[in-house]
């Protein structure tokens, strides 16, 4: 009888151990799951970074343009004082000149491409051009589909009308004809929400012309009563070109140019950035400004 008490004593000892030992390795179990989900996470992490990081190292834009040794600048060769061509056919501008000293700080030579306006993100994607720079309009759908650089001028989209037309605001608009080039900030802001009565009012819209030039000559000759376009460019016909023309007090919308890269291209931007505002420093900015418009009308910080 004794023996027994003793058996089954030693029996209940054997099994408490015999459970003790299964909650510690089940606690070590744990411990195990733990570790190895702050190593998935440790992993995951060092995945991200690493992929932010060949994110970094696959934008060669900068090196390519260097490889090359050129910058392709793409614009319409008809948008004065940006970039049009002079009484000997050559391209020139404020744009040009500017974009002369960029490249020169970059180590590359400037290739001026026309192109046509309304393809010119065409032009950008399959790289027959590196850039748009041209009096381009910073607005969100191109913010959305292109890199851009910092904004280096404002700009206004103007209601231009001839001198003695008895139009005098937009108002005064309503049931006339409204030129406006294609593809342009002026026809993207003209088929906004918030310009929809005014768009609504108006008699006609022409939106077929290539460029500001063609358009003003369509207000010259009386088929169009007004045109829609930036305020920089019908400031210097006015003023340069002796046009008989009168800016409306009204316009659609305040701007900034800047200039346009292919989405992702970084690097390229950063160091054009870089140069503009070295330029802007030494005053070479001042200069090139005070050349086409008598005084610096730029932004550049």
């Amino acid at each position: 009888m004794k023996k027994a008490v003793i058996g089954l004593i030693m029996l209940t000892l054997l099994m408490f151990a015999l459970t003790a030992c299964d909650s510690k390795d089940g606690g070590n179990d744990v411990s195990k799951q733990e570790a190895t989900g702050n190593d998935n996470k440790d992993t995951a992490n060092k995945e991200e970074a690493d992929q932010s990081e060949d994110n970094k190292q696959t934008d060669t834009s900068l090196e390519y343009v260097k490889n090359k040794g050129k910058l392709i600048l793409g614009l319409d060769d008809s948008f004065p004082p940006m970039g049009f061509r002079d009484d000997a056919g050559n391209i020139v501008g404020f744009d040009i000149d500017l974009a002369e000293a960029v490249c020169k700080k970059l180590g590359v030579e400037l290739v001026v491409e026309p192109i046509k306006w309304i393809a010119k993100e065409h032009e950008l994607n399959t790289k027959s051009i590196d850039c748009i720079w041209n009096g381009f309009s910073v607005t969100p759908d191109r913010v959305e589909q292109l890199s851009m650089s910092i904004p280096y001028m404002e700009n206004k989209l103007a209601i231009v009308v001839k001198n003695g037309s008895g139009i005098e605001s937009k108002e005064d608009l309503a049931g006339k004809r409204l030129a406006v080039q294609g593809g342009s900030s002026a026809e993207e802001a003209l088929n906004t929400e918030e310009n929809k009565e005014f768009r609504e009012s108006l008699g006609e819209i022409n939106s077929s012309f290539k460029d500001y030039v063609t358009a003003v000559m369509d207000l010259e000759t009386g088929n169009s009563d007004a045109v829609l376009m930036d305020s920089v460019v019908a400031t210097y016909m006015i003023h340069e070109v002796g046009k008989d023309f009168v800016i409306l007090d009204d316009y659609l919308l305040a701007e900034e140019y800047a200039i346009g890269f292919r989405k992702g291209e970084e690097a390229l931007v950063n160091a054009v950035n870089e140069a503009l505002r070295e330029l802007k420093a030494d005053q070479t900015v001042d200069e090139i400004s005070e050349k086409w418009f008598g005084s610096d009308i730029t932004i550049i910080e």
